[in-house]
């Protein structure tokens, strides 16, 4: 077991939204370091919002954000022999990161043609309550219901 934990890394915003959250995607993108490459297919999806919607593209993102990341979700306890599911609300920032896998996950599955235009496919249908990623959100508070009778072993 760790002794502390690490600090956590301020990351700074990407150039063209100055936005932290847009900056965290392109990260969890990237692939093999190539991080212009991971840039500009987030770009390039940015942009497809932007002429699919007609709306602001940063207010699609942070729509799909906010309603993709779960509130509540459940965490193994072991307590005596047995080992409990214990609902746990979320924190912001894993709020953050897990909807951000949640919407890159789906947007890999989904078929399309390029992967900028999954995920930007992905990100409109998620800023519209449907998709793969809220039923994974959904699936998450649905497990975290079903076990609230292990509330009491909080971690």
């Amino acid at each position: 077991m760790r002794r502390a934990k690490p600090e956590k890394r301020d990351l700074l915003p990407d150039i063209r939204f100055n936005s932290v959250n847009v900056q965290t995607m392109i990260q969890h993108v990237l692939k093999n370091g190539k991080k212009s490459v991971a840039a500009s297919l987030v770009y390039d999806a940015m942009d497809l919002i932007k002429e699919r919607t007609e709306k602001s593209p940063m207010e699609v993102f942070d729509t799909a954000l906010k309603n993709v990341g779960p509130v509540m979700e459940v965490r193994p306890r072991r307590v005596g022999g047995a080992t409990y599911q214990v609902p746990m609300e979320v924190s912001s920032d894993r709020r953050v990161t897990l909807a951000i896998r949640w919407i890159l996950s789906s947007a890999h599955e989904r078929s399309g043609k390029s992967f900028s235009d999954k995920l930007a496919s992905e990100l409109i249908d998620a800023s519209n309550e449907t998709g793969a990623s809220i039923r994974k959100r959904d699936e998450t508070h649905k497990m975290a219901e079903a076990n609230r009778a292990f509330s009491h072993y909080r971690i």
